[in-house]
C-alpha cells in the first residue's frame, strides 16, 4: 500500500522564483510594447523607472543607465512610445516588469522628436533671440574654421573666402563632425579658441560640415554644442549640410550659411564689389574736387575783377569817411542827451524847492512826539487798571484761603496715619495719630485711644463711651513758602 507523502512547503522567495522562471520561459526573449509613458522617474544612479499604459492596463517598466544613454530624445509623461525589452520578475517584491533595452517614439522618429524637444527648450531660454546675436565684422582679417580636416567642407570654405577676399588669413582647427562625442569635442574647441583669442586675434569663427543624413548631422543638434556657440565671445557662422538642412547650431549661431561654400559669402565681402565701389567713390570724389576747383576759380576771378582788389585804398577811404560820419553823429547825440538831462535836473531842483523838505520834517517830528505821549499815557492807564484788578483778585483769594478761617477760631485736623482731613468720625480709627493745626501755625499731635467700641455720630441716641485723648502740644517752626 503506497505511503502518503506530505506536501512540499515553499518560501515566498521560492514561489516568486518559480513564477520568474515560468514567466521568462513561456514568453519570447524580446517583446515590443506600445503605450503611453506615465510616472517617469530618473534616479541619481541613472536608472529610470516608469510605466506604460493604454486604455485598459498599466505595465511597470525599468530601464538601466547604459540603455538610457542610447536614447536620443527626452522621455516624458504622456509621450507615446514603443519599448523593446524582456519581461522579468523582481523577486524581492514578487512584481513583474518590462526591462526596456530600446525606446522609440511612436509616429515620429526619435531624432526628429529629440530635435523638436531641444528647439522648444532652447527657444524658451532665449538662445535663439536676435538680441543676443553678435555682429559679423565687415572686413575680417583672421578667420578660424572648425571642421574635419579630411572633409570637403574645409576646402569649400577656404576657396569661397579666398575668391572673394584673398587678404583674409584662415586658421583650421580640426574636429570630428559626426559620431559619438563629436558635439563635445566641437564645444571644447570653441571654448579653447575663446580662451586663447588674446593671442590668436581671430575676428570670426566658421563651424560646419558637409551634407548628410539627420544621423550624420546630429552632433550639431546637441545641447552642449548649442550652449558653447551661445557663450562664445567671437562671432560664429554656422555652415552645416545643404540648404534644406537646419540644425540647432544654425539657430543659435550669430549668422547661418546654408552651405559651407555660402559661408565665405556670409563671412567676407566680394573683392570685385569692393573695388567697383571704390572706383565709384573715387569718381565721385574726383568730380567733387573738380567742381570745387572750378567754383574756386570762378570766385577768384570775381575777386580779381572787383574794384576793391584793383584799388584797395579806395575802400579804405570810404571806410574812413563812414567813420567820420559816425563820429559826428555820435557827438551830436551826446550833446543833445546832456542838454536833456540838464533840463530834467533843473526841473527836479525846482520841485524840491517847492516841497520844502525841512519844514515837512519838523512837522513829522512834532506829530511823532504827540503820538509818543498819547501812547505812554494809554499804557500807564492800562497798567493802573490791571493793578487795581490784581489787588481785588488778591483780596478774594485771601478771603477764600482756608487758613484765614483759622483766625476765626477754627482748626484743621489731619489723620496722620492716612494723610486725609478728618471731617467725620468715620475718618478715624482707634490708634490713629492726629495732627491739629491752629491759627498761629502751631500743631497739636494726638492719638485716638479707646476700647472695642466704635465712634458714633453726635446726634446718635446710643451712649458713647468717653475716650481718653492724650495729647501734647508741638510748636512747629514756620517756614517761608518756596
Amino acid at each position: 500500500m503506497p505511503t502518503k507523502t506530505s506536501p512540499k512547503i515553499y518560501t515566498v522567495s521560492q514561489v516568486n522564483a518559480l513564477v520568474k522562471e515560468a514567466l521568462e520561459a513561456s514568453l519570447p526573449g524580446r517583446v515590443m510594447v506600445k503605450g503611453e509613458i506615465t510616472g517617469w522617474k530618473q534616479h541619481a544612479s541613472g536608472h529610470c523607472y516608469f510605466s506604460l499604459k493604454d486604455e485598459g492596463s498599466v505595465l511597470a517598466c525599468a530601464m538601466w543607465k547604459p540603455n538610457f544613454g542610447r536614447v536620443r530624445f527626452r522621455p516624458e509623461n504622456g509621450l507615446a512610445v514603443i519599448a523593446t525589452g524582456s519581461i522579468s520578475v523582481y523577486v524581492p517584491q514578487g512584481r513583474y516588469s518590462l526591462v526596456v533595452e530600446e525606446m522609440t517614439p511612436e509616429g515620429v522618429g526619435a531624432l526628429q522628436l529629440a530635435f523638436e524637444q531641444m528647439v522648444r527648450k532652447l527657444r524658451a531660454e532665449g538662445l535663439f533671440s536676435d538680441e543676443h546675436k553678435k555682429p559679423i565684422p565687415t572686413y575680417p582679417e583672421r578667420i578660424g574654421i572648425l571642421t574635419s580636416e579630411s572633409g570637403a567642407a574645409v576646402h569649400d570654405i577656404a576657396d569661397s573666402v579666398h575668391q572673394r577676399w584673398p587678404c583674409t588669413r584662415l586658421f583650421l582647427y580640426p574636429v570630428p563632425v559626426q559620431g559619438e562625442g563629436a558635439a563635445r569635442e566641437i564645444a571644447a574647441a570653441i571654448a579653447d579658441v575663446n580662451r586663447r583669442n588674446r593671442q590668436l586675434k581671430l575676428d570670426l569663427l566658421i563651424v560646419g560640415r558637409g551634407g548628410g543624413s539627420l544621423e550624420d548631422l546630429w552632433a550639431f543638434n546637441e545641447e552642449v554644442l548649442a550652449r558653447a556657440i551661445f557663450a562664445s565671445k567671437i562671432p560664429i557662422i554656422s555652415a552645416v549640410g545643404h540648404e534644406v538642412d537646419t540644425t540647432i547650431a544654425d539657430l543659435v549661431a550669430d549668422r547661418r550659411a546654408s552651405t559651407p561654400t555660402k559661408a565665405g559669402v556670409v563671412a567676407v565681402p566680394d573683392m570685385c564689389d569692393v573695388l567697383t565701389d571704390l572706383d565709384h567713390q573715387a569718381s565721385r570724389l574726383t568730380r567733387s574736387v573738380q567742381s570745387r576747383v572750378e567754383l574756386g576759380g570762378e570766385y577768384l576771378q570775381t575777386i580779381l575783377a572787383s574794384s576793391a582788389f584793383r584799388n584797395p585804398l579806395l575802400a579804405v577811404r570810404m571806410r574812413e569817411q563812414h567813420v567820420d560820419e559816425l563820429a559826428s553823429d555820435l557827438g551830436d547825440a551826446v550833446r543833445a542827451l546832456v542838454a536833456d538831462k540838464r533840463m530834467m535836473l533843473q526841473t527836479c531842483y525846482e520841485h524840491i524847492a517847492r516841497i520844502e523838505p525841512h519844514r515837512l520834517l519838523g512837522m513829522m517830528t512834532i506829530q511823532l512826539s504827540e503820538l509818543t505821549g498819547r501812547t505812554l499815557a494809554a499804557i500807564t492807564a492800562a497798567m493802573n487798571a490791571r493793578r487795581v484788578e490784581l489787588a481785588a483778585c488778591e483780596g478774594r483769594l485771601a478771603a477764600l484761603n482756608p487758613r484765614s478761617v483759622l483766625a476765626r477760631g477754627y482748626t484743621i485736623t489731619t489723620n496722620k496715619t492716612t494723610g486725609r482731613l478728618v471731617r467725620t468720625l468715620a475718618d478715624v480709627q482707634v490708634g490713629d495719630a492726629m495732627l491739629t493745626e491752629l491759627a498761629d501755625k502751631s500743631i497739636i499731635e494726638s492719638k485716638v485711644c479707646g476700647g472695642e467700641s466704635q465712634f458714633a455720630p453726635a446726634n446718635d441716641e446710643t451712649q458713647t463711651r468717653q475716650e481718653t485723648i492724650s495729647w501734647r502740644r508741638r510748636k512747629l517752626k514756620r517756614t517761608s513758602p518756596s
